[in-house]
């Protein structure tokens, strides 16, 4: 697949477009956090400090959705504008796409069809928040993020502050092993939990810096092995929140989503707008800092692989 056989589909902003032709790095961002994630305009807000922060570290910052069925890979002001305001976007996952596509819908990307889109442009490193995984109880429900296929099969490098905490983190791990997912841990021996910057589960290794996660990538990708590398990046030690009193809030909010029969795709929002309401706004603020984090360290890692 190439550029042209994607071009009644895929529209990549003049600015993105020269960067890859030129070289340049470039850092794939998500819109579902945008969109399902936070309250509009902090969500607008939001979306210009993390491309001020790429920007800072000398890539390019490339926000992906589905608009009126085309594939945007960067978007405009006013594009943006309208994914934060979220007037009939619809949550996209990779199994969506086709169907928005055709039927010419609005739609956020998840972090598999982030990864899908980056993919189809040429961008190799991603900067979210938290990927999606096993879910609790999946090996009865099989209840099992779209996201762990797309490491296993999408080569793309993704940023993330790990897990999150509502998921089965030590089965996301085991499933992510046995697609043959690297799993990294930038300056860290301990996988992250999302708000938490420990959950008692191991990295593949622990890379001390960006470029040597850069090297890690290079040597995947030119071996020829396909799939993604996952990159965990803990909350910055000042807006960490601690496991046991996270774990017993998410236990609750788990119970409550239970009691209201949510399932599926609706869990993980419904989850991460009831925390914030147990933690009186605490999680949301540590979510976005790990998302600043995270789009900074992805910045660093596209300009060390730029290089090689």
């Amino acid at each position: 697949m190439n550029l042209r056989s994607l071009k009644p589909y895929l529209d990549i902003t003049p600015e993105i477009r020269s960067a890859i032709a030129c070289g340049v790095p470039v850092v794939a961002l998500e819109s579902t956090i945008l969109s399902h994630g936070m309250p509009y305009p902090e969500n607008l807000e939001f979306a210009g400090r993390v491309e001020e922060i790429i920007r800072a570290e000398g890539a390019v910052p490339a926000t992906m959705a589905v608009i009126d069925g085309r594939l945007k890979v960067g978007l405009t002001k006013e594009e943006l504008q309208r994914m934060c305001e979220a007037k009939g976007v619809r949550k996209v996952s990779r199994r969506d796409l086709p169907i928005v596509v055709a039927r010419k819908l609005t739609g956020a990307t998840t972090v598999a069809t982030t990864m899908i889109l980056a993919e189809m442009a040429g961008i190799r490193v991603f900067a979210t928040g938290g990927i999606g995984g096993v879910h609790r109880h999946g090996e009865v429900t099989m209840d099992i993020s779209a996201d762990l296929q797309e490491l296993a099969h999408t080569s793309v490098a993704v940023v993330c502050a790990g897990a999150k905490m509502i998921l089965d983190i030590g089965r996301t791990l085991e499933y992510l092993e046995t697609m043959g997912v690297p799993v990294v841990g930038l300056g860290t021996d301990d996988f992250p939990a999302f708000y938490c910057r420990k959950s008692g589960f191991g990295v593949d290794v622990n890379a001390a810096t960006p470029l040597e996660v850069a090297e890690i990538c290079k040597a995947k990708w030119e071996m020829g092995l396909n799939g993604g590398i996952l990159i965990g990046n803990p909350v910055p030690e000042e807006y960490a929140m601690d496991f046991d009193a996270m774990s017993a809030v998410i236990d609750k909010v788990l119970a409550q989503a239970d009691a209201a029969g949510v399932k599926g795709k609706d869990i993980t929002p419904f989850m991460l707008a009831h925390i914030v309401e147990e933690t009186g706004g605490d999680s949301l603020k540590t979510n976005i800092q790990l998302a600043f984090n995270n789009a900074r360290a992805a910045a660093k890692i596209a300009v060390e692989l730029a290089k090689l």
